[in-house]
């Protein structure tokens, strides 16, 4: 059950590459023993937002705490023991592929501890017996599914006990049994060690599984944030019930339902038109290279 303690805090978050606005405005809260799940359409900021809460990334405005510790106040040895507090499953699992599992997951601990190397030794069997590795810690990534390999990141992830875990897709190119299994990973890690979870990923049925709370992105800007439950309630909604919600709820609703016919699609073929037309980007400005078939007259 989630306690009203805020392990994760974004408050009017603005992320620009050059022109381009990726996320405006962003604000939310991850409290303590939840899992909130981010989703949202390909080039909707999900994966912008995790990378700046991992500190991959610096905020253009706005303000991001973790643990109660705002990261841009802190300097590289303070942002290092932060660092030690969460953990990252990366979409790819991102594997040293010259190491064994085990010696993946013993990394960190060995790079941010004193303890001893047979306590390590025991942690390692301990975190891939989590996960359901441990008679494959010899193996190499290479020797291994992309299921497992999934698996292995979560017990690498999961070394240092992190108060936060922040997962990147992480049923991305795996057959349905096997996500299932990486959602209930998800739920027992929740239940069972109080883990924070911040999950980015656009699978709805992982997402309606794992999820206390939602948030769906929509070109940068939070169209909604509540309980499974009010996703769950947007979803089964019939069509002449959806036409009745809010514009930004009728994404939700498309979104939800992956219809092909709607406001996302309706939106997208405006969009194209207008830069085929005018040679100008949904913001007006103008599109590199467009208009050079308009020759002298």
């Amino acid at each position: 059950m989630a306690t009203e303690e805020v392990r994760v805090a974004v408050r009017d978050l603005t992320k620009k590459f050059g022109t381009q606005t990726v996320l405006s405005g962003v604000s939310l809260d991850v409290r303590a023993g939840e899992t909130v799940v981010i989703m949202g359409g390909s080039g909707c900021g999900k994966t912008t937002l995790l990378r700046l809460m991992i500190g991959s990334h610096d905020a253009t405005s706005g303000t991001i705490s973790l643990l109660g510790q705002d990261i841009s106040q802190l300097d590289g040895d303070g942002f290092d023991a932060l660092k030690k507090q969460f953990g990252i499953l990366f979409q790819s699992g991102a594997l040293f592929q010259s190491m064994s599992i085990a010696e993946n997951v013993a990394l960190p601990l060995q790079e941010h501890t004193d303890l001893a190397p047979e306590v390590i030794e025991m942690i390692v069997k301990m975190k891939l017996e989590l996960v359901g590795l441990r008679p494959h810690a010899h193996k190499l990534p290479s020797q291994i599914s992309g299921g497992m390999m999934k698996r292995a990141g979560l017990a690498r992830a999961m070394a240092m006990d992190p108060k936060i875990l922040f997962y990147d897709e992480p049923s991305a190119g795996l057959d349905p049994v096997t996500s299932a299994e990486i959602d209930q990973l998800i739920l027992e890690l929740t239940k069972n060690f109080g883990v924070t979870s911040v999950v980015v990923t656009h699978e709805m049925d992982s997402a309606f599984t794992i999820a206390d709370r939602m948030v769906m992105l929509d070109g940068g800007r939070v169209l909604k944030i509540g309980a499974r439950d009010e996703f769950d309630r947007i979803r089964k909604l019939s069509a002449s019930e959806a036409n009745l919600l809010s514009e930004d709820e009728q994404i939700v609703y498309q979104f939800l339902r992956g219809a092909a016919d709607g406001p996302i699609t309706r939106r997208r073929s405006a969009d194209d038109y207008r830069e085929d037309l005018l040679g100008m980007d949904a913001s007006g400005n103008p599109i590199e290279g467009a208009g050079s078939t308009h020759g002298r007259m």
